[in-house]
């Protein structure tokens, strides 16, 4: 194996990884919202809040895979 393809699956290890780990907690993280809203629809629009928040720092970390995924492959 030369470092190209090394580089390449180092790349694809990097973005498979960051960006399942992710999706599953984005999954579980919804599931789990909208159980709690379930249970107590008073407080619906503090859970929400909680969980689009929550939500959004799960996914800032699959950008940051995307970006150790770009410097791998063209640095």
């Amino acid at each position: 194996m030369d470092a190209e393809s090394i580089r390449l699956l180092a790349t694809a290890g990097a973005i498979a990884v960051g960006a399942t780990a992710p999706a599953i907690a984005i999954g579980y993280m919804a599931a789990k919202g909208l159980e709690a809203i379930g249970r107590n629809p008073e407080a619906a629009p503090k859970i929400q809040t909680a969980m689009i928040l929550a939500i959004a720092f799960a996914e800032a970390i699959a950008i940051y895979a995307l970006v150790v995924a770009l410097i791998i492959k063209f640095v």
